[in-house]
């Protein structure tokens, strides 16, 4: 399985899920990503097949290591990106925003350079 922008999404939302409520559930990674629980129960079953998450009999959902893997990747890049959009100025609502857009597509030498950037201070 290629593991695309949505899946990311999923996962990271999972992660999320997981350190806020200690256990992430399918209609709290609807409401968050704001798409239907039909939606979620495809991704989840996608995520299960290829070893990204374990489903509890309460429904329960828990990140494997590789899934966890991704999903703390994702997570890094969100909050550094973030904080560094709001450094520059850009409102926290719209930084969160663009930041979700950006961790995708942003290339680990670019981003790289932002997190030495970030260590020095933000000088």
């Amino acid at each position: 399985m290629q593991v695309n922008e949505s899946i990311e999404d999923y996962l990271e939302q999972i992660l999320i899920q997981q350190e806020k409520n200690g256990c992430a559930r399918s209609v709290d990674i609807a409401t968050s990503l704001g798409v239907t629980k039909a939606s979620v129960s495809h991704a989840t079953k996608l995520l299960r097949e290829n070893d990204y998450i374990l489903m509890a009999d309460d429904k329960c959902i828990t990140l494997t290591d590789s899934g966890r893997a991704i999903a703390e990747s994702m997570y890094q890049r969100h909050r550094v990106l973030a904080r560094f959009l709001m450094r520059l100025g850009v409102h926290e609502e719209t930084a969160f925003a663009d930041a979700c857009r950006m961790e995708h597509d942003i290339s680990a030498e670019t981003f790289s350079a932002i997190c030495r950037h970030a260590e020095k201070g933000w000088e």
